[in-house]
């Protein structure tokens, strides 16, 4: 078992399109309605590549090996990224409860306790502004919540 890190910084209006946050699925049958097939194509076409963050934590696992941050066989060593994560972009946190030390030292100790038993862990925040940051960390080989899915650093011809 090792974990997987995540981090997305972008707009929020492209965290809020869930079209591109979910992967394709079964496909539309012949007689669906258009805008099925056009949403379908779009799943297609675009989260496999792109890195908004999925809407199931464990679906990063499909993503490109490209959107893996760094890679961690201990529970603690993904903690510790994680803390920079944050500690790198707290002061621009829209809350100012989120940018508080303390929340920030106890979100990553549950994350570490969450990951030693092989769960994920997903966190975002809103920036001043229009911004959404996300980070994750994704168990892998196997995911809990996803088994099925192989590691995107061990597969062949990502």
């Amino acid at each position: 078992m090792h974990h997987h890190g995540y981090a997305w910084l972008g707009e929020k209006r492209m965290f809020d399109k869930e079209s591109i946050r979910r992967p394709p699925g079964q496909a539309p049958t012949p007689t669906s309605d258009p805008d099925v097939h056009d949403r379908y194509r779009e799943a297609v076409t675009v989260f496999p590549a792109s890195d908004v963050p999925p809407l199931q934590t464990a679906h990063w696992l499909m993503k490109p090996a490209s959107t893996v941050r760094g890679t961690w066989d201990e529970p603690k060593e993904a903690g510790a990224w994680l803390a920079l994560q944050l500690a790198e972009f707290a002061p621009r946190f829209a809350s100012a409860q989120d940018r508080e030390a303390t929340r920030l030292v106890l979100l990553v100790n549950a994350a570490v306790e969450r990951l030693a038993w092989g769960g994920d862990v997903s966190l975002g925040h809103y920036l001043k502004g229009t911004v959404f940051h996300s980070v994750a960390v994704v168990t892998c080989s196997p995911n809990r919540s996803a088994p099925e899915l192989p590691c995107p650093a061990r597969r062949t011809g990502s």
